[in-house]
């Protein structure tokens, strides 16, 4: 076939904040490691990462772990599993203080400590007091100060860096071992096959399979495509996060950190709304409370703007000097998308879709693992894998957190994985580079097809339409008959163009390939499970003594696997013993 192969210790597919924290960890172990990105690893999507990296550091105010992991658990409504959750919250002050030294520019507080702001969902005395100060932030350019920082420790490490290439497939042998990936070099169409002893996806999210969405163009689900081609389930597809705070007509992101340093949300009677939906913690309660009070107040006519399809978030009052210093990309963000400086008018914002909450299932080792037993040389880390640290919502500034955390958790399992892997490769399973190569021919004979923006267009209308905020009993059956129709659409995608030297147009229709997978086990997801909990919040689940906000603990408290094939669902508990301390008992959630 003439497919060039590669060979190293570890591939890394992803150059973000998980990627590269654990490409530093293999290459200072002395392992030859690859990482390939789309993109340049500084311009990966942690780079819009604003309000900060979650920590029990305490400097301004008390705080410890055991709050932190709380306040997570009852983020996730309970579904997230409680020893990694555990891991997670005891992990955080070391990686933060373990990246402050590898050279991340944190803001300082007047006594030299790291800047913390409040967050949303993060509250002090197991989640019975005020909201606590949290979040490690540099200004509301966190994401960028972190990629940056560990970019300069990996190019010191000699991590071995393939920018602008694009992971097709991934490799498994008869077995189903993992070999590494087949993947695509966008300058010159070139495929090669990267072989590895151990493969790390950390490819982030995939929330351009919806309409609007603050995730860039490149989020396009690429390692949980290869992962459901290859056999392996996705978990808990069904949850996704519609942060509160994007641009009204824009989707461009605004940090909760805007509420964290005293930003208020109102509707169009200027009222402080959330004050009626979460008395306690305002307008800093999690982020799925936050978008359904918005939404509610717009379909209740109290919105804003001449349409009334927005409410406004209000810094006006706040010292011009706090967000000059503090939030300095929102008001830049604010002039240039919404045409308004934050401080003289507030910023229009509706929820928009932010981050998945599932993903590759793995253990908090990063291992992956289907039907309890781990996947022989595979692993995920960040937003692409569900550890399950978020269950079904995510708290804000856990999500760096988790790239922190995991990629250094799932490095430290390569290390010795690969320590005990003969010297020697093994013969290359050629079956599925076979298909990968295959399906990049179909695209470049494919004549008499449906356009490529026309089928994502249509997806991204249906994932809108019928699996947005709020969801609809008859809404969700139809939209799983509509996204089935789209996959047909998919399957017949043609490229007008077959040149070689940066052919967008095929990375595009390569890109949509995967987004249908994901767009696939998202709505079968939301169908199958007759529940509201966290942000899967659905018209036709009674509020009872038994179901607390329609929540049904006694059916449902377990995560879903979604496997390609048939698109089939099984389901597996949800771990609810942490590693050394008490269970986190179920109740009604609220803020």
């Amino acid at each position: 076939m003439g497919v060039a192969v590669r060979h190293f210790d570890a591939v890394v597919v992803g150059a973000g904040g998980a990627g590269m924290r654990a490409a530093l960890q293999l290459s200072e172990a002395g392992l030859k490691t690859a990482v390939l990105s789309k993109v340049f690893p500084t311009r990966s999507h942690t780079v819009a990462a604003q309000g900060g990296v979650s920590a029990s550091l305490g400097n301004s105010e008390p705080d410890n772990w055991h709050w932190h992991m709380y306040d997570t658990v009852k983020g996730s409504d309970w579904l997230g599993d409680q020893d990694a959750i555990e891991f997670m919250c005891r992990e955080a002050p070391k990686v933060v203080v373990e990246l402050e030294h590898f050279g991340m520019p944190f803001d300082r507080n007047p006594d030299g400590t790291i800047y913390q702001r409040p967050f949303g969902g993060h509250m002090s005395e197991f989640g019975e007091g005020k909201p606590v100060r949290r979040a490690c932030a540099a200004a509301d350019r966190t994401g960028h100060a972190m990629l940056h920082a560990l970019y300069q420790r990996n190019v010191r490490a000699n991590t071995h860096f393939f920018v602008e290439w694009m992971a097709l497939d991934l490799i498994r042998d008869a077995e189903g071992r993992v070999q590494g990936v087949v993947a695509m070099e966008m300058e010159t169409s070139e495929i090669v096959v990267f072989q590895a002893k151990a493969t790390l996806f950390a490819t982030g999210g995939a929330g351009r399979i919806f309409a609007s969405s603050t995730n860039a163009f490149i989020n396009t689900g690429d390692g949980l495509g290869m992962a459901a081609r290859a056999g392996i389930p996705l978990e808990d597809m069904e949850f996704w996060q519609f942060h509160p705070t994007g641009v009204a007509g824009a989707g461009v992101l605004i940090t909760e950190g805007v509420r964290g340093e005293g930003g208020i949300l109102r509707n169009s009677s200027g009222e402080r709304f959330m004050e009626r939906y979460a008395p306690n913690a305002k307008d800093l309660a999690s982020r799925d409370v936050v978008s359904r009070a918005m939404v509610s107040e717009i379909n209740e006519g109290r919105g804003c703007g001449p349409n009334k399809d927005h409410v406004l978030l209000d810094i006006t009052h706040l010292d011009p000097e706090v967000i000059m210093s503090k939030l300095p990309g929102i008001r830049e963000i604010s002039i240039k998308f919404a045409g308004v400086d934050p401080i003289k008018a507030p910023i229009p914002v509706v929820p928009t879709c932010h981050y998945q909450m599932g993903g590759i299932p793995t253990n908090y080792h990063g291992e992956v693992v289907v039907h309890g037993a781990p996947v022989h040389g595979f692993y995920a880390a960040g937003e692409v894998a569900c550890a399950s640290v978020h269950g079904a919502n995510r708290l804000g500034t856990n999500s760096l957190l988790d790239l922190l955390v995991f990629g250094k958790s799932s490095a430290n399992s390569m290390i010795e994985f690969i320590k005990q892997q003969p010297e020697d490769l093994p013969p290359l399973a050629m079956a599925d580079v076979e298909r990968s190569v295959a399906r990049v021919a179909r695209l470049d004979n494919q004549t008499n097809g449906v356009q490529v923006h026309d089928a994502r267009a249509e997806m991204q209308r249906v994932m809108q339409t019928h699996c947005g905020v709020f969801r609809f009993k008859d809404m969700l059956a139809e939209g799983v008959e509509k996204i089935l129709e789209v996959a047909d659409m998919v399957a017949k995608t043609e490229i007008g163009d077959k040149s070689k030297v940066f052919n967008t147009a095929r990375i595009e229709a390569l890109e949509l390939e995967n987004l249908i997978e994901v767009a696939k086990a998202t709505m079968v997801s939301a169908n199958a499970r007759t529940e509201s909990r966290g942000a899967h919040v659905r018209d036709d689940a009674p509020d009872t003594p038994d179901t607390p906000n329609g929540r049904d603990d006694a059916n449902w408290l377990k995560h879903t696997l979604w496997f390609r094939d048939g698109n089939r669902l099984e389901y597996k508990p949800v771990n609810m013993k942490p590693l050394t301390v008490d269970t986190i008992k179920l109740k009604a959630r609220s803020y």
